[in-house]
């Protein structure tokens, strides 16, 4: 499903094409610039840093696909991880390499070069696919919150209520509403003016950065909608995942240490709601006066690039199921173990075949 959903929305960006921003003769009064390409200033140009932070965000990405692969392959292959709860990790994992995927490559491109430009297609692309991925994992994550709801409020009708056809119709819902929410912000985007200043000072485009360097007269309408769409699939999905927890936390106060097991299925969720959605606030919602503009840049770096690389981990450290689904899968690559002795591989030690 996740898979077929990123394919189908491939030829969107297209459709900006047809913004009167990139015909130049649509501008009026000549007064208007339509500029080819932004410059991003990332962060600092000296070479001693560019090449740390080359570094740095090389490994980030390599932990985030190779991280997030692993809980794919675990949850497709393993018997044991066919509950839902895995089922809407495997998509959030799918959606993580994504999220990251259309910033980190960027960046890393940009490290050792001297002008760090972006073209004005690019970047409408680039602000269309960041907002569908960080979109569709708000639902997500909100979804996987029900989840849990039911599994420790109405564990007798959970397997009823959380059926496969319902889960799939929740990681759609989660697809079509990141993807139309982000299309109607990224048109609105493509259809705006710039004028003097083409130099972002971000490390990849975002619309409230665009805004600021924009002299479109809709700007300020712009911003209204585009914000309101936002917080429409952002706020929306962390008061539904409030409204989850809500009950559960009653349920393990009050019927004791049967319901505290089951909550500690929830404490990775939480983490990752915690993270998720507290950096994309404090970016979004905190006026741009009162921060940085380096803090800005470190907020981004948490929400698009650190939190899909922490996700995997953070999962798998609290969870002895996924534990336990790790361990086979490296016995199953062990064919000789010396002296029949392993703490990793009991029953290999112990001469089971199995």
């Amino acid at each position: 499903m996740a898979g077929l959903s990123f394919h189908l929305l491939l030829p969107v960006p297209h459709l900006f094409l047809l913004s009167p921003q990139m015909n130049p003769k649509s501008l009026q009064g000549g007064n208007l610039s339509s500029p080819t390409s932004f410059l991003l200033l990332g962060f600092s140009t000296a070479y001693r840093t560019q090449v740390l932070l080359c570094m740095g965000f090389s490994l980030i990405y390599l932990v985030t696909v190779l991280g997030n692969l692993l809980v794919m392959t675990l949850v497709w292959l393993d018997a044991h991880l066919q509950s839902p709860m895995y089922y809407f990790l495997g998509h959030l994992s799918f959606l993580d390499i994504c999220y990251s995927s259309v910033t980190l490559p960027k960046i890393l491109r940009d490290s050792f070069s001297p002008q760090k430009t972006i073209s004005l297609v690019g970047c409408i692309t680039q602000i269309y696919f960041f907002l569908c991925f960080g979109g569709c994992e708000c639902v997500l994550l909100a979804a996987m919150a029900y989840d849990r709801y039911l599994a420790i409020c109405h564990p007798l009708h959970y397997t009823a209520l959380m059926s496969k056809k319902i889960c799939r119709c929740l990681v759609a819902v989660s697809w079509l509403s990141g993807s139309l929410s982000s299309l109607i912000q990224a048109l609105l985007t493509a259809h705006l003016h710039f004028c003097g200043s083409n130099v972002i000072n971000h490390l990849f485009c975002e619309i409230p950065f665009l805004l600021e360097v924009s002299c479109s007269p809709n700007a300020l309408l712009n911003k209204a909608v585009s914000y309101a769409l936002a917080a429409t699939i952002a706020v929306g999905s962390f008061l539904l995942t409030l409204a989850s927890y809500v009950p559960i936390l009653q349920a393990v106060l009050h019927k004791g240490a049967g319901r505290q097991k089951a909550f500690a299925t929830c404490t990775s969720h939480l983490t990752v709601v915690s993270l998720f959605f507290g950096a994309g606030a404090v970016t979004y919602l905190v006026p741009q006066s009162s921060s940085s503009e380096e803090m800005d840049k470190v907020l981004a770096l948490m929400y698009a690039i650190i939190t899909p690389m922490l996700n995997p981990i953070i999962y798998s450290l609290r969870n002895s199921e996924f534990q336990g689904a790790i361990r086979k899968a490296l016995c199953r690559g062990i064919t000789d173990i010396p002296h029949g002795q392993s703490n990793l591989c009991p029953h290999h030690a112990a001469g089971d075949p199995t």
